[in-house]
């Protein structure tokens, strides 16, 4: 009887341990699936974050090309004097700002 009980010791732990591995793998790949769609919302979110800061810097260096075009460079012009011509115009658009913050 000690070998036949331990046959049915055997099969039911086997068996239990079949039953609960189960819901475990299953519980396990929806694991993974749940982590590749984070990374990628993460990569997608990262990507947008980049485009977004790029687009920031654009705008920001036009706007200061801009500001400096008003106040006397141009770019596209005569270049023989081109780091006096730019150093003039920050100058100036310093000085603008100077005087637009004080009270």
């Amino acid at each position: 009887m000690k070998r036949s009980e331990l046959i049915v010791r055997v099969i039911s732990a086997s068996v239990s341990l079949c039953l609960i591995s189960i819901p475990v793998s299953s519980v396990h790949a929806a694991d993974e699936q749940a982590a590749a769609a984070s990374a990628a919302t993460s990569k997608q979110a990262q990507k947008a974050q980049r485009k977004t800061d790029r687009k920031a810097q654009r705008a920001k260096n036009n706007a200061e090309l801009s500001e400096l075009e008003k106040n006397g460079y141009k770019p596209a012009g005569n270049q023989t004097d081109y780091p006096q011509n730019l150093q003039n115009a920050q100058r100036k658009a310093d000085a603008k700002k100077q005087g637009a913050s004080a009270p």
